[in-house]
């Protein structure tokens, strides 16, 4: 779920939205099982959300052109902090409210492709559901020229506070590579919370921290806060970056809203960096038309399920997803008859990924592979 903050639920669905707070409030399990009133589902796939990484695409390959080290963990902070409001706020906005995302099939794929202004060159995405329990969708985007390639994948599981805001806790990173300069950075992933539900008007509040960390031992920490009882903002966060041999000497610190305008500033207070969001273009991924997509591509595959939802015609939606469920249940079925697995096309599962655990013992983090499934990384020899 995503979307845009302080939207309001249409007064013509305030029963169901009543009924719909009814219902999470007695549920226990993952959010992701339950069904959701029309108002409430997005026709987008959860795999299409990897795009989200590429809101900018000048500035996630700007880093590849800069050649200090410590300006190019600078420049990383920045693309990483503006690519918050396309991952957790801005996925929904044309429609109105948070949404709950369809739920991707086991193999499902979405590909696209970004043009880099003033080049002949272009961001590529391959995004794979590759596992389904538990969900866990993997991305690989990469530039043509291939000075750039960011690899991750995460899962969510989702549950409801006391206080009936949705909590999603995610299980996964993503390493930033620049193979040109043989350097990586350690991305980790922030939890988040859906508050405003009871009065109508969700949004998205990110929690706890998040690091990125360089193998030149560069390291940025980005905390988030939101708006309390009594004081804060919503979606506020603050960050400083160090050098892993020095811990206590900030050498840049940040600040503003990750849904708006923010500022980096060095050790002396001399701003470095800023972004502001509405200042920005986020340019649309370019996808082939449905007719011409394989057959397990989210839009293709998809297609009819979301015309239902963007009619609010649920016996469509019911309809269609039976469809698609039971043709999984019956792949599923075979597969175990025949004893075999199903084959990923883009992404390969490993029991340890030696580059997460040199960067993430700068830090303390450790990777969960049975929540996930695994560690997923992009296979080596596969073109997008």
């Amino acid at each position: 779920m995503a979307g845009r903050e302080g939207t309001t639920t249409p007064q013509s669905g305030s029963t169901s939205w009543t009924g719909f707070i009814k219902s999470i409030s007695s549920f226990s399990g993952d959010l992701s099982s339950l069904t959701a009133p029309p108002f409430i589902l997005s026709p987008t796939s959860l795999t299409e959300y990897s795009a989200y990484w590429v809101s900018d695409p000048a500035l996630l390959v700007a880093p590849a052109s800069i050649s200090d080290p410590e300006q190019r963990a600078v420049a990383v902070l920045k693309w990483f902090i503006s690519t918050l409001k396309q991952q957790y706020s801005s996925r929904n906005e044309k429609m109105g409210s948070e949404k709950k995302p369809l739920n991707p099939f086991l193999g499902e794929l979405f590909l696209a492709k970004w043009p880099i202004a003033g080049t002949e060159s272009a961001l590529e995405l391959a995004s794979e559901q590759v596992s389904h329990h538990p969900p866990v969708t993997a991305y690989n985007i990469t530039d043509t020229d291939k000075t750039v390639k960011l690899t991750g994948y995460n899962g969510q599981k989702a549950s409801v506070s006391k206080t009936l805001a949705i909590t999603i806790k995610q299980v996964g990173h993503a390493i930033l590579e620049f193979p040109k300069l043989n350097e990586s950075y350690l991305i980790t992933l922030p939890a988040l919370h859906i508050e405003g539900l009871v009065s109508g008007s969700p949004y998205v509040e990110l929690d706890k921290h998040t690091y990125v960390v360089s193998s030149t031992g560069f390291v940025s920490k980005i905390s988030y806060s939101g708006k309390g009882w009594l004081s804060g903002s919503k979606n506020s966060f603050t960050a400083n970056t160090w050098h892993k041999d020095s811990p206590k000497k900030i050498l840049y610190a940040a600040e503003g809203q990750w849904t708006g305008s923010f500022h980096i500033l060095d050790s002396h207070k001399k701003e470095v960096a800023s972004h502001d969001p509405a200042t920005v273009p986020h340019p649309t991924p370019v996808v082939a038309d449905i007719a011409s997509q394989d057959p397990l591509e989210s839009r293709r595959a998809w297609q009819k399920v979301a015309e239902g939802v963007k009619k609010g015609d649920m016996d469509l939606v019911g309809h269609e997803k039976t469809i698609i469920e039971e043709s999984q249940r019956q792949l599923r079925k075979r597969e175990k008859e025949e004893g075999r697995e199903w084959t990923r096309r883009y992404f390969d599962r490993l029991d340890k990924d030696p580059v997460f655990e040199r960067l993430a013992s700068c830090v303390g983090e450790q990777a969960e592979p049975d929540k996930t499934g695994g560690i997923w990384v992009a296979k080596a020899t596969k073109a997008l």
